[in-house]
């Protein structure tokens, strides 16, 4: 019997998280100790400069980049904000609409920024994206604070139901339970765990909201801008809150401190879950075990090979992802239409996949194989509608044009996990890509651990390109120390000159 599973591999230097649904990995979420995670923060910010040729501000709000606020995101009125809402219901702190409907918004209101905001005026404001390349984090003053079963909006007088939730019924009985409990005038988000709950549930998570949120205005009297009101969970304890839902059947994490942090937090929230969390304590290492690292690198790749022979190749560029599909060594048993039609509808399974695991977003071009038959064209276009239905993230996909293109827009909320992992590529000066010297490092540490956990005392030598030695003696000594203290021996690292920069050898000499 397949299950589905949430499988955390939890270090000091590095957390993954993977949602394995059926024995295949369709998300990964990956925090590096050093980085900062914005998303959810709340921020007392100073506006920097209001454009009005774009409709929009540069908010300080104490990090290196300024963030960028949208005039829809100040404006306060109810019906647009409600609109958004709607199309948002179920998307935690991720709450905004694309730039266009924006931009025509604008217009239709003849609203301008400079009427809202002034340089040198103090601002709420939440990070709704994450700094992505060289843009700064995009933010809202429309605050929400998620909790588990709901998201509480205290500037929106509104009540939404998770359009996950398809008996009409229970969205009746929900509703009118919110209307009900919630506080005059504050909205609130109904997620998808929320289906069944009971009332006193949901009343206690609501009011651990409203507090919070009456702890985050106190902040704001007496702080000062820029600085930071409420900071979100940390990424573990986010991925209990919005991915250990009841079709999860087991989560499994291979840290003790993190283990014991989880089974405090559902506790509070849903103690009927401490069951179906368990500590991972075998030799090999977790993402080894469940054989998600392998997944990992196949995402790296361009080329990405289907079970009947066939083939696609995944190209980003800064503008847009290209998807191509191509037939390969697939040569069908009947006629070539046939053959075609078989590769498209495999590749569409593949494509909606790749896109969850890899996070790609913004605008996506798909080149399927042509097809001479109309029908055989609806049939993939719907395919690919049907397959993206399981994607958390919102996608909006336009029919197939004649030429078999179709283009589509997948909401970007974080980095692309080939850019996270690569960067360009040293030897041919940027026109490839090689995994980063922090990666490289980390896949160090985890040869190690598959080696070398609870063995005998002694040395362990790494040989390793100097530039791989000078981040793993200078940036990653804290790790190195505490892998030492695991694998109970000492590492040795030893740079060569004549090693590639992904090379290294490992040997206790």
């Amino acid at each position: 019997m397949m299950t589905n599973e949430l499988v955390i591999n939890a270090r000091p230097h590095e957390t993954r998280v993977a949602l394995v649904e059926n024995g295949v990995v369709v998300e990964l979420h990956v925090k590096r100790g050093a980085e900062q995670e914005l998303v959810g923060n709340i921020y007392l910010g100073k506006v920097l400069r209001v454009l009005p040729g774009m409709q929009a501000a540069f908010i300080n709000i104490g990090i290196e980049k300024p963030a960028f606020l949208y005039v829809t995101d100040v404006y306060n009125d109810l019906h647009h904000w409600e609109q958004i809402m709607l199309q948002e219901e179920d998307g935690g702190n991720n709450l905004e609409t694309d730039i266009n409907s924006r931009m025509r918004f604008i217009k239709e209101s003849d609203i301008n920024i400079e009427g809202l905001l002034q340089e040198g005026q103090n601002i709420l404001v939440q990070v709704s994206k994450e700094p992505l390349g060289t843009k700064g984090a995009r933010a809202t003053s429309h605050i929400s604070l998620p909790g588990r079963h709901l998201v509480y909006m205290p500037t929106v007088d509104h009540i939404g139901i998770s359009r996950r939730i398809e008996d009409e019924k229970e969205r009746m009985r929900l509703k009118k339970l919110m209307q009900k409990l919630r506080p005059l005038g504050a909205g609130f988000i109904v997620r998808t765990v929320s289906e069944q709950a009971p009332k006193e549930k949901l009343k206690i998570e609501m009011e651990f909201l409203t507090k919070l949120w009456e702890n985050i205005q106190s902040k704001r009297e007496t702080s000062s801008a820029p600085s930071i009101l409420h900071k979100e969970l940390t990424i573990t304890l986010r991925a209990v809150r919005d991915l250990f839902t009841r079709e999860i059947d087991r989560l499994v994490i291979d840290s003790k401190e993190e283990y014991q942090s989880i089974l405090e937090f559902i506790e509070n929230f849903a103690p009927n879950l401490r069951y179906s969390i368990e500590l991972y304590e075998g030799r090999e290492p977790i993402f080894d075990a469940y054989s998600i690292d392998i997944e990992i690198n196949r995402a790296l790749d361009k080329k990405v090979w289907l079970k009947s022979g066939g083939y696609i190749v995944i190209e980003s560029t800064e503008a847009l992802t290209s998807i191509d599909v191509n037939t390969g060594s697939y040569v069908g048993k009947r006629n070539l239409e046939e053959t075609i039609v078989k590769t498209n509808l495999e590749a569409v399974k593949e494509i909606a996949y790749q896109l969850r695991l890899r996070n790609i977003g913004g605008l996506i071009v798909i080149d399927f194989i042509d097809m001479d038959r109309e029908v055989n064209r609806e049939r993939v276009f719907m395919a690919l509608k049907e397959a993206l239905e399981k994607d958390r993230a919102r996608t909006t996909v336009l029919e197939m044009s004649e030429l078999g293109l179709i283009e589509m827009t997948r909401k970007r909320t974080k980095e692309d996990i080939n850019l996270f992992f690569t960067e360009p590529c040293l030897y041919c000066e940027g026109r490839g890509r090689l995994k980063s010297p922090t990666t490289i490092c980390y896949d160090v540490f985890r040869d190690l651990e598959r080696e070398w956990v609870s063995g005998e005392e002694g040395k362990v030598y790494v040989l390793v390109n100097p530039e791989i030695e000078k981040v793993l003696k200078e940036e990653e000594r804290y790790s190195v120390i505490e892998l030492e203290k695991r694998i109970n021996r000492r590492i040795v690292i030893i740079a060569k000159n004549d090693f590639h920069l992904e090379q290294y050898e490992i040997s206790l000499q």
